[in-house]
């Protein structure tokens, strides 16, 4: 087996964990806009915010360390710094915004420092919203993938 076959193998289980991944956020996302920002939340509610932070992070995470770094190495591009990389990502079109994906990062080190409920509660609207622009800067990545062929399809 090749060197590029196993890295599209590891493409392919990676891309599945994305997926599942983002259906559980999206998920959790509904959940959270439906619950909304009030004076005070219930603890369900404020655990419901907490998952989808959690949900955010693990999401963004399987993303930008899993996927993207193995895209890159399909590409046989030499290893740069994450803000290189998405600004690379962004000019070969795996990507929709480089900026957004470095506000999502931001955003991503904000929640996995943060330890108060209250703080979690106050970043779930930020959350939701970059949850919007992650799952479309999957998409574009998804569509950059199809068009090399590096995905199986449904049917195998």
């Amino acid at each position: 087996m090749t060197k590029d076959l196993l890295i599209l193998n590891l493409l392919q289980s990676e891309w599945e964990l994305l997926e599942a991944s983002c259906n559980t956020l999206q998920l959790s996302v509904r959940k959270c806009q439906i619950i909304g920002i009030k004076e005070s939340n219930t603890f369900e509610e404020l655990e419901s915010f907490d998952s989808l932070t959690s949900k955010f992070n693990r999401t963004s995470d399987i993303f930008t360390q899993k996927v993207l770094r193995t895209i890159w190495m399909l590409l046989h591009e030499p290893f740069l710094p994450f803000i290189d990389m998405m600004n690379s990502c962004e000019k070969m079109g795996i990507l929709q915004s480089a900026d957004q994906m470095i506000e999502i990062r931001d955003l991503r080190n904000q929640i996995a420092h943060e330890y108060l409920p209250d703080a979690i509660r106050e970043l779930v609207p930020e959350t939701i919203e970059l949850s919007a622009s992650l799952l479309e800067n999957i998409g574009i990545c998804k569509l950059f993938i199809e068009s090399r062929g590096w995905l199986l399809n449904e049917e195998g």
